[in-house]
This record gives C-alpha cells, sequence and structure tokens, in this order.
C-alpha cells in the first residue's frame, strides 16, 4: 500500500513538473525557475545539530557558542547559494541514442556545455531511478556523459525522462531538475540461431558469381591478411605512410541472398527475427550483398552500415503498429 501510494504521488509529481516546466528543446539551458533545491540527508542532520547548539548557547548565554552556531548558519547559506549555482546556466547540448541489440546495454550519450568563467563540478544525471554519474565541466568548455541504458527486449525503447542533479560543495543540499526528452532508441533483435544462410544460385555463402559484363565493382579498401595478392596492395596509399591496405572489388551481375521472413522454417516470430538479424550481422561482416523480405516490408539488395541500419530496424520494428 504504501509502495503503491509513492508511486502515484510521484506520477502526479512527474505530471505537475512536465506541466509547469512545458517542452523542452535541445540545446537547453537550465534556467533559475526550473531549478529544484532541497537539503540532503547529511544536510537535515547538520541542520538539527546546529538547532542544538543554537538552544544550548542561548540556555546559557554562552556568546562564543552564539557566534558559532551564527557563523555555521551563514555557511549553510553560502554552500545552499553555491549548491544551486552549481546547475545554473549550464547548457545541455545534445542527447543521443545509438541503436543496439537486445540483451545487451545501450549507452544515452550526453553533451554538455558551461558557459561561465568558473567550474561545474559533479554534474551529475541519471535516468528514473537510475544511479547517477557525474562528470566535471571546466571554465567555459564542454564535456560528454554517457549513461547505461538496459534493452532487454528488440523494438522502440522511449527515453522520456532525465535527471540531471548536483550536492557540491560538500554534499548538504541537493539540487536537481529534470528534463523531458523526446527520444527513442532501436533495439535491434538479440542475433541468434543456427540455420546456414541461404545459398544463391547453389553458390556457398559469401562466394559471387561472375556477371556477363566480366567487369568487376569497385568495393573499397580492406586491411591486408595473409595470403592476399601482392597485385591487389595499394601501394600507392602505402607510399603515403598508409597502413597496408589491399583493392576489393565484387563481380557485377553476381547472385544476391535474399532473407525471407517467410521461408523460415521455425514457428517462433521471435525465433525467426533473430535468425535473419543474425544472418544481416554475417553478411555484412562479409562484405556481401543481401536483401530483406518480411511481410508488408521489401528491402532491395545492397551492403553498408546504412543498409545494414536499415535492415536490422525493420526487424526491430516488425509488429508494431508503426512499422518502421
Amino acid at each position: 500500500m504504501i509502495l503503491g501510494l509513492r508511486k502515484r504521488l510521484r506520477q502526479r509529481l512527474a505530471t505537475w513538473v512536465r506541466r509547469r516546466q512545458g517542452a523542452d528543446f535541445l540545446p537547453l539551458t537550465l534556467a533559475r525557475r526550473r531549478l529544484y533545491i532541497l537539503p540532503t540527508r547529511a544536510g537535515v542532520a547538520f541542520g538539527l545539530l546546529w538547532f542544538l547548539m543554537l538552544l544550548a548557547g542561548l540556555n546559557y548565554g554562552n556568546s562564543l557558542a552564539l557566534f558559532l552556531t551564527f557563523l555555521l548558519a551563514g555557511f549553510l547559506l553560502v554552500v545552499m547559494h553555491e549548491c544551486h549555482r552549481n546547475l545554473l546556466r549550464m547548457r545541455l547540448l545534445s542527447a543521443s541514442a545509438p541503436a543496439v541489440f537486445a540483451r545487451s546495454v545501450g549507452r544515452l550519450e550526453l553533451a554538455f556545455e558551461n558557459p561561465s568563467s568558473t567550474a561545474h563540478p559533479a554534474v551529475a544525471a541519471a535516468l528514473d531511478e537510475a544511479p547517477p554519474m557525474s562528470v566535471d565541466l571546466p571554465p567555459r568548455g564542454r564535456a560528454q556523459l554517457s549513461l547505461p541504458v538496459a534493452a532487454a527486449r528488440r523494438g522502440r525503447l522511449r527515453i522520456g525522462r532525465l535527471r540531471l542533479e548536483s550536492a557540491h560543495p560538500f554534499g548538504l543540499f541537493g539540487t536537481w531538475t529534470w528534463v523531458h526528452l523526446d527520444l527513442e532508441m532501436i533495439v535491434y533483435p538479440h542475433p541468434h540461431g543456427s540455420l546456414p544462410r541461404p545459398v544463391a544460385s547453389g553458390q556457398q555463402p559469401g562466394t559471387h558469381a561472375r556477371g556477363t559484363t566480366g567487369a568487376d565493382e569497385w568495393q573499397g579498401l580492406r586491411p591486408f591478411r595473409h595470403g592476399d595478392s601482392p597485385r591487389q596492395v595499394d601501394w600507392k596509399a602505402y607510399a603515403r605512410e598508409a597502413p597496408l591496405l589491399v583493392k576489393e572489388y565484387s563481380p557485377t551481375g553476381s547472385d544476391l541472398c535474399l532473407f525471407d521472413f517467410a521461408q523460415l522454417p521455425l514457428p517462433d516470430v521471435e525465433a525467426r527475427l533473430s535468425q535473419l538479424a543474425r544472418w544481416v550481422v554475417e553478411a555484412e561482416a562479409g562484405g556481401e550483398r543481401y536483401g530483406l523480405a518480411l511481410p508488408g516490408v521489401a528491402i532491395a539488395p545492397n551492403r553498408g552500415p546504412e543498409h545494414r541500419h536499415r535492415c536490422l530496424s525493420a526487424l526491430a520494428l516488425f509488429g508494431s503498429p508503426h512499422g518502421v
């Protein structure tokens, strides 16, 4: 019952904060009206001790004890001001969440800027109730911070709220704010499966057939491996003190692999998607041209990082209301 009451209270508080602050757009400067500050547990204990000292000084009429009490009161006011100032006018420049495979840990990449001439140490960020991670911002400088994001299953992972906080200096007060992000992380299916890749026109996976024109298509450069022909080495690049690279060509008109969801002999949808994800990863690593066929989605054969991301995203969002 207590946990349910606490959860409802947090939801109402989050709704009130969102309504009060309005929509957030990056880059975002932390203004005074959106910063909140309260004493920490150490600050509450310090305040109770200060109150007992004040009562003792007044009771015994000890001027030295009263002087120390008022000195500590001034110290508390300065600490509260400095703690609030540590987040004031700080800027959140960007926030990105690169795609990741399921059953792994993704990263939320944050970029901060300190426009003031004083340092902002121990600036922390966290997602909801996760433990915070901190970074020190130099005067008129920038800093990067990476937060872990658990990616349990495929699909769109919404990152809704980011907490920025600081307890500097001395940890007696804590100031914080909420940043509402309209950010999503694409979680690819976990690449897994034991089925062999489909063979195109009777070829072994990874091989290509010679086209009728006899012309080869330029594919790119790759690091030299033992057994490569010296004729394929890019000697001009090597003369410019580049690493030993090999020119790679693929025959035009070669047979292409098509990974078809409907042709997989697996009853479970998630198992099919995991198998297709594994084939996509392996084909891209081997430099092959491959396509993907899903119910309602057809991706023409190609290769490269963008094509890999497009295929894996289609697998990640398969069956979702918004699709790709």
